[in-house]
């Protein structure tokens, strides 16, 4: 079951709480308030669709994210020289000095 983090309204406590997606919102468990607010903490990185999980997928460091660049950039480029062939391949730019081909 996931979980939410709540903050109440009356009394300004943050919480938790794990249940299921149909179910409502528990009680604060400070004041007892029925309604909670959700708060949005973290959102996962997209990249045109697809997940990119360069440290935890969230607050990725600039290395971090250099790193997953020089690690994706090779396996990209194969895919394009196997469907585009070599000569579109050499005239796409890259940011990588040295992309392992």
């Amino acid at each position: 079951m996931p979980l939410y983090d709540y903050k109440c309204p009356a009394c300004d406590n943050r919480f938790e709480a794990r249940h299921s997606f149909s179910e409502s919102a528990p009680p604060c468990p400070k004041c007892g308030h029925a309604e909670p607010k959700r708060v949005i903490t973290t959102a996962p990185t997209h990249a045109r669709g697809a997940l990119t999980h360069a440290g935890d997928g969230y607050r990725a460091s600039k290395e971090q994210l250099q790193d997953k660049w020089r690690e994706e950039t090779p396996k990209l480029r194969k895919q394009l020289r196997d469907k585009l062939g070599d000569e579109a391949v050499n005239n796409i730019p890259t940011l990588n000095y040295d992309y392992g081909d």
